[in-house]
């Protein structure tokens, strides 16, 4: 008896093209599309995932491939685990990766405990990485894709070794050019469909104004100060403005200024030069570790705080059972609170945790 596989279909080229994949290496396969929220309740664009043309996609390319496809309602837990958090993240003064609560309590959480509800032995996605068995160690490692342009690792370190077990990446060793040509000898109507490049329930980008209207919230204008205390002008609301921000600041300066931190107890935007957004050090709680159970000893690797950021040398000390310190050879720019901060051995993900 073959074994079954669960699809995540998102409707684009990448999960179209591993749903085939995933059927060549002779899985019983069934494309699975979330529902994440209501389509009127988000104001789509043609850059994001959420349209209904995206199920249609989906639906279209599981018949090509000849598989059945579902779609599944997520949408309570994907409000409460992903956009809910997303909004008090930036009231907090945090700068929030919603793409990585999506694959931890939706993609890789929800929709695995639904399979195995339903008797499947492995979930599907998409995603450019990989999944490997260590003898040596006993573990499930997570690595880079092959594609370096591609690779989606960052985003994904939050996977347990459980769910390491239960997941397959068929695009891992893949670039995204021999994915579209896949697709392209499928004839998949989704062969040249772009990549979605926003955050699905923000597609224009404009994360104030989503939160304004999400919430009915008045988030109220307040000073922006220098370092000194001095006041340089007025902000148009503390969730609107991130870590190393410089344009849109509305003021008229001698010399460009950054936002450096939110002082939420008296409302402020305290703004510094382009030096001193420099820091050796963060600090990190909410960890997970993949590569290890514990770091027992001060542990030399790369460390990434941003997704598109190249890994900077650094050594990284677990202070307790949920914390981290790391310290990195050279200054960073920009460290934000609410981003994740991800450790890799070469092309291996030794684990991560949210910046505080």
């Amino acid at each position: 008896m073959s074994k079954r596989a669960l699809i995540a279909m998102s409707g684009g080229v990448d999960s179209s093209v591993a749903a085939y994949l995933t059927q060549k290496l002779g899985y019983e396969c069934e494309g699975i599309t979330m529902k994440l929220y209501d389509n009127g309740d988000i104001v789509c664009s043609e850059k994001s995932c959420c349209s209904l043309d995206d199920i249609d996609d989906a639906r279209s390319a599981c018949r090509n491939i000849g598989i059945p496809h579902t779609v599944y309602n997520f949408k309570d837990s994907f409000k409460e685990n992903v956009i809910s958090r997303f909004i008090s993240a930036y009231e907090n003064g945090a700068t929030p990766n919603p793409c990585i609560d999506c694959n931890r309590f939706i993609k890789f959480k929800e929709l695995v405990n639904r399979a195995e509800v339903l008797n499947f032995d492995c979930v599907v996605t998409g995603h450019y990485a990989r999944v490997e068995y260590d003898e040596k160690s006993g573990r499930y490692l997570l690595k880079k894709a092959v594609d370096a342009s591609k690779d989606q690792s960052y985003v994904l370190y939050s996977l347990t070794q459980e769910q390491l077990s239960k997941i397959l990446f068929p695009l891992g060793e893949m670039t995204k050019d021999e994915a579209r040509e896949v697709a392209r000898s499928l004839g998949l109507i989704n062969a040249e469909k772009h990549d979605s490049q926003d955050i699905c329930f923000v597609p224009d980008g404009d994360y104030t104004a989503f939160i304004r209207k999400y919430t009915g919230k008045d988030y109220p204008e307040g000073d922006f100060v220098d370092t000194e205390g001095n006041v340089l002008g007025t902000h148009k609301g503390i969730i609107g403005y991130t870590v190393g921000q410089r344009k849109g600041l509305g003021l008229a300066l001698p010399a460009p200024m950054y936002v450096k931190e939110k002082d939420l107890e008296n409302n402020r935007v305290v703004l510094c030069d382009n030096a001193s957004l420099l820091s050796k050090e963060l600090l990190a709680n909410d960890i997970n570790l993949i590569t290890v159970d514990e770091i027992t000893s001060p542990l030399r690797v790369c460390a990434r705080v941003r997704y598109n950021q190249k890994e900077q040398p650094a050594t990284v000390t677990q202070l307790d059972k949920d914390t981290i310190r790391v310290v990195f050879d050279e200054p960073q720019r920009a460290i934000s609170k609410g981003q994740a901060v991800v450790l890799y051995d070469g092309d291996v993900v030794v684990g991560g945790g949210t910046i505080i």
